[in-house]
């Protein structure tokens, strides 16, 4: 369905056409030209770049969770991991948000991720819920326990299940880890 939150590109085509409709007019009536003719398209584009900045659809907020998500994966942030999770978290391997927060604590002396970086990532939304399919590429950092007696990168396949909260603000209620390296896998085959 088309939203025009998620799409400034067609007020900023329609502000052109305005504009070529303006020039057009002045052009044939020569006697009608006013300075503030030329005002009415760049009102509609400052529209649109105003509502693409100011409005944040469920698309991007999901997408901007996901990043912070990675964000603090690789930075090895346990609080801004915390921030994004939901007090509901729950996968096959972790029964809760602490659980989860515990592990990721205890790997992140290991397995010291120099880079994260997003490869793909594809989203449904469904009403108050999303579902998101990530694909990340993680290199480690040449001296971590990764590295040193495995491999230095590695591409990484997940699901992560998305809701929206009464408060409007989207957390992640699962992560569930599908391949690594193209392989299927799950949380216990992974510690």
């Amino acid at each position: 369905m088309f939203d025009i939150f998620e799409q400034p590109w067609t007020l900023l085509g329609a502000a052109v056409i305005v504009l070529f409709g303006v020039f057009t007019v002045r052009s044939v009536f020569p006697e009608k030209q006013r300075w503030w003719q030329l005002l009415i398209p760049a009102v509609i584009a400052v529209c649109a770049l105003g509502l693409d900045f100011f409005v944040q659809t469920d698309m991007e907020a999901v997408n901007a969770v996901i990043d912070k998500a990675m964000r603090a994966v690789e930075d090895e942030d346990h609080d801004a991991l915390a921030q994004v999770l939901s007090e509901r978290y729950r996968d096959s391997y972790h029964n809760s948000k602490q659980s989860m927060l515990a592990h990721f604590k205890s790997e992140l002396g290991r397995s010291s991720v120099s880079k994260n970086t997003e490869t793909g990532l594809l989203i449904n939304l469904s009403g108050p819920t999303a579902t998101a399919v990530l694909f990340a590429t993680l290199v480690f950092d040449k001296e971590s326990f990764i590295a040193r007696n495995y491999k230095s990168f590695l591409f990484v396949k997940a699901k992560l299940d998305l809701k929206k909260q009464p408060d409007k603000k989207w957390l992640i209620e699962r992560i569930e880890v599908l391949e690594l390296d193209r392989q299927p896998v799950n949380w216990g085959s992974i510690r």
